[in-house]
């Protein structure tokens, strides 16, 4: 149900409250450096699991490919919640936000079973649709025996992290981040390598690693819930409340939500395949170039978190001026820190490529992949945070779930084909197709964010 928004204050392009630039920062950076250690989880399983065998790595990242999807739905399913839930904290109502966090969790619970169901009963197929090789998939058997188990805390736990983000709730996530990383490491090397008496375990002990963190995750914030959060009090009563109203409302946003970030999710693998059969030096080039796009990326991704909370909880508050300045400022900020960023990636390129030992093709190549990720990097910059985090996060799903689908799989999937098994173009014009709804999607995403038809209150 929408409801007209009412003008309380006087209107100015900024938002002059200093209140506002520090709840933005505080959290951005908070957001930022949990997506950061939870990047540097995967970079040193990758790293421990290479420097032990090249079976066992390849094994591991197979079956991260779907792990990656399951990503995909967690990230759906926290979105929506927060979509929703950051507007109920705006009006300070926190039953609803109680109740729609057990509707979350129990979507979530039913996403886990389906995944782990299918892991169980038919682990080969899954693992056959990302690689044909026998020992890598025995490897990923191993490894897929135990971390299939996770995925459900995995999701469970980013639920409830999601309900507490939405109302200003950070720092927990950062911390169970920092506790994951350090347990994952130390019970990794001890048991990959056999350390300290333990015995070699290879792949499996890289497994049990990350069972272990994700139980202890999933228990600090349940622990965190339960004895120090005093806004959601999560267990005071209405989180599993049957409400007709909430469900339909949760669906209604849940949907596009989810068929966006999965079938994004679909077309990454994609892409990374096109790119693998091209060369040895572009499969290198184009690794070694996304390591670094990555880690600037998370702070990408903390400014789109960030802002679909604020800009509910304007909603949330009914200011019809307020929430057009913090859109404003907001959006402007995106420029300034992709600018920024941009930037950053373009003069490190020579530094963090002479922590590689690339052949000359592979490092002129990788050079110049760099280069053009810097300037995808100012065009993420603006279109994700504003898409992904304002007008989605204002409640408007439905132009993310349309603009998405049509820039990747009517435009960006069909031309990078084309660019490089029929047109058959150098690899970088190959990368630059691929990456190119970073950018274009920037023109829809302004015209529509300057409509402010996005605007839609959700609460009832």
């Amino acid at each position: 149900m929408t409801e007209k928004i009412k003008t309380k204050t006087k209107e100015s392009f900024f938002t002059k409250d200093p209140r506002f630039y520090k709840t933005f920062f505080r959290m951005m950076i908070i957001v930022a450096l949990q997506n950061l250690v939870a990047y540097s989880v995967n970079m040193a399983d990758n790293i421990m699991l290479g420097s032990y065998d090249q079976s066992a790595l390849s094994g591991a990242a197979t079956v991260n490919q779907i792990f990656f999807m399951v990503q995909q739905f967690a990230l759906s399913i926290g979105n929506a919640l927060v979509v929703l839930a950051s507007q109920y904290w705006g009006e300070h109502r926190i039953e609803p936000i109680r109740t729609l966090t057990g509707i979350a969790l129990k979507l979530g619970i039913i996403c886990s079973v389906i995944i782990i169901a299918l892991c169980t009963f038919i682990p080969v197929p899954l693992l056959k649709l990302f690689t044909d090789s026998p020992e890598i998939v025995e490897e990923g058997l191993r490894y897929l025996s135990l971390i299939k188990w996770t995925f459900a805390l995995f999701i469970i736990t980013n639920v409830l992290m999601a309900a507490l983000r939405s109302v200003g709730t950070v720092n927990i996530s950062f911390y169970i981040s920092i506790v994951s990383l350090i347990v994952n490491v130390v019970i990794n090397y001890t048991l990959i390598f056999g350390k300290f008496g333990f015995p070699e375990m290879g792949i499996l002990g890289a497994a049990v690693g990350t069972f272990i963190a994700r139980i202890l995750e999933f228990v600090i914030v349940l622990v965190y819930i339960i004895k120090v959060d005093q806004k959601m009090q999560l267990f005071s009563g209405g989180l599993f409340k049957a409400d007709k109203g909430l469900r339909k409302d949760y669906t209604k946003v849940t949907i596009p939500i989810m068929l966006s970030q999965v079938l994004w999710g679909v077309s990454v693998p994609m892409q990374t395949a096109i790119l693998g059969h091209l060369s040895a030096d572009a499969i290198a080039a184009n690794s070694v170039a996304t390591t670094f796009y990555q880690y600037l990326k998370v702070i990408v991704i903390a400014m789109s978190s960030t802002s679909a909370v604020m800009i509910g909880n304007a909603i949330g508050r009914g200011d019809m001026q307020r929430i057009k300045s913090d859109a404003r400022t907001m959006s402007v900020i995106d420029v300034a820190i992709g600018l920024v960023l941009g930037l950053a990636l373009f003069l490190l390129r020579y530094p963090l490529l002479s922590l590689y030992n690339l052949s000359d093709t592979a490092t002129t190549m990788a050079l110049n992949l760099i280069i053009i990720m810097s300037f995808i990097m100012v065009g993420m910059s603006y279109q994700m945070p504003v898409s992904f985090g304002i007008i989605q996060g204002g409640g408007d799903t439905g132009f993310t779930m349309k603009m998405n689908m049509i820039s990747t799989w009517a435009i960006v999937m069909p031309l990078s084909f084309m660019a490089a098994f029929w047109w058959k173009w150098p690899v970088e014009a190959v990368v630059i197709v691929i990456q190119s709804d970073q950018i274009f999607k920037g023109l829809p995403t302004f015209i529509r964010f300057r409509g402010y038809k996005w605007i839609k209150k959700l609460t009832k």
